[in-house]
């Protein structure tokens, strides 16, 4: 099996981590950005349209609205994000 090559489109390697604040500095380092960014994007959006999109359409969208649709897209995004990187969780003290 051969390493994958820089460019060759493959995902980068999960580092193992232990605390909340290593996984937080995985998932900030952009460790799961092209995968969270595309569940984000399709998730995101399918709730926006359900959510906001009346109120879009109809022109009335307040800034509240505005946040309202920046959370449809983050929720997805970090729930994927600790998804992603759950299976590579090391414990302490667990053997």
């Amino acid at each position: 099996m051969t390493e994958p090559t820089a460019g060759s489109g493959a995902v980068p390697p999960v580092p193992a981590w232990s605390s909340v604040i290593e996984g937080a500095r995985l998932i900030l380092s952009g460790v799961t950005f092209r995968t969270g960014s595309r569940v984000a994007l399709v998730v995101g959006t399918i709730l926006t349209l359900v959510n906001q999109g009346s109120v879009i359409t109809g022109g009335d969208a307040t800034s509240m609205n505005w946040v309202k649709i920046g959370v449809n897209y983050l929720v997805p995004f970090i729930v994927s994000s600790i998804g992603y990187i759950a299976p590579f969780r090391v414990r302490k003290g667990v053997t």
